[in-house]
């Protein structure tokens, strides 16, 4: 069965490290990033974005996840991400999700509070547990688009937790969602994180930290894609924010970038093959290989 998502962080947080969140739209992006926590023995939230349910359907994405929940040993949780239409996120709930986003984090803070104690409200019924965000962070990714990062401010994060009762929260510290996230270095707000750390008491949440690699960028760019200007979170920034507080953070880019150049590397060099079978299993092999260097980065390797 799916795990709790709450016990998953919560057990990250007493032992400070980072449980890895990938974003799912099909059957080889979850079997690559399941295999890569099976092999490195490590729990993963699986999380479906409003986009990949357009895409893929609730019901498709949640068995997927589920029969992957009861195929493994390793805690395996299900989480829709960026939650702001309130029917989808009644849906996943009554679905059996381990948790949900609502994401009212555009609003002002009134307003994010009483959407967010309504979802705790509904969720908490079920046993479904709730991440919350205050503050905003850049870029674009999905159907999540900002056009400025408002960094988290911890007084009003320690008000919020307090107010609406959600069990984890997305900090703003920083980061940006999507492949363009800074036009120079990035260089997170970790004086900040270590504030909002001391004013609260629940596991915190980091968006838009993919590190973007640069191999499989070149790898992409080699065999057609045009990236230019791509930047992710340096792996010494990420390390400094689950040292300093940060319990679960959300990977997407990577695994897109991934999918992409492996499969235009096949195509590339198997020009009449059109299984799609043989042109998959290499975005899938690929998509593993950046999930295990993720977990290994975050140091949940072996917690599972």
């Amino acid at each position: 069965m799916l795990a709790d998502t709450k016990i998953i962080l919560e057990k990250a947080r007493r032992k400070n490290y980072a449980v890895a969140h990938f974003n799912i739209n099909n059957l080889e992006i979850v079997q690559g990033v399941v295999a890569a926590a099976v092999k490195l023995k490590a729990p993963i939230i699986l999380a479906t974005s409003e986009g990949a349910l357009n895409y893929a359907g609730m019901n498709y994405l949640y068995s997927i996840a589920k029969t992957a929940s009861e195929l493994h040993q390793i805690p395996i949780a299900l989480h829709l991400d960026h939650g702001k239409n309130l029917k989808a996120i009644r849906q996943a709930i009554n679905l059996g999700y381990s948790s949900v986003m609502i994401d009212a984090s555009h609003e002002k803070f009134e307003r994010n509070v009483r959407l967010t104690k309504k979802v705790v409200r509904w969720a908490h019924r079920k046993g479904v547990s709730v991440e919350a965000e205050l503050g905003t962070i850049g870029g674009t990714e999905d159907l999540v688009s900002a056009r400025k990062i408002i960094y988290t401010n911890p007084e009003k994060a320690r008000e919020f937790i307090d107010r609406t009762g959600c069990d984890f929260l997305a900090v703003a510290i920083g980061t940006s969602h999507g492949a363009y996230k800074f036009k120079g270095t990035a260089k997170l707000r970790i004086d900040l994180l270590k504030e909002i750390k001391n004013r609260t008491k629940i596991p915190l949440v980091l968006h838009g930290a993919s590190g973007v690699p640069k191999n499989v960028v070149k790898m992409a760019e080699r065999y057609g894609a045009n990236l230019k200007g791509v930047q992710g979170v340096p792996d010494q920034q990420i390390s400094l924010a689950v040292k300093n507080g940060i319990n679960k953070i959300n990977t997407d880019t990577d695994l897109r970038i991934a999918f992409d150049a492996a499969v235009r590397n096949f195509l590339k060099g198997n020009p009449k093959d059109f299984d799609p079978r043989h042109i998959l299993a290499p975005a899938r092999d690929l998509i593993q290989k950046v999930a295990e260097q993720r977990i290994i980065l975050f140091g949940s390797v072996k917690k599972g």
